[in-house]
């Protein structure tokens, strides 16, 4: 049987590594964060996709070794 956490955690840690890298790569331009009041929101949501991404496959993986 497939657990559905595998895919999502992939898709989350994945997506969450390119918009954070985005983020990283678009640091230096300032215009384009200015209607965020200067926030780098990229960075930010691209982190918490990650954590995110991350607990979806560390429950995942701690269920099937207790199986």
């Amino acid at each position: 049987m497939v657990d559905i956490r595998i895919p999502i955690g992939l898709m989350f840690s994945i997506v969450g590594v390119l918009i954070t890298g985005f983020g990283f790569f678009t640091m230096s331009n300032t215009e384009m964060y200015h209607k965020s009041l200067g926030i780098n929101v990229n960075i930010i949501m691209g982190l918490l996709m990650l954590v995110f991404g991350l607990i979806f496959l560390f429950f995942a993986f701690r269920k099937k070794k207790k199986a």
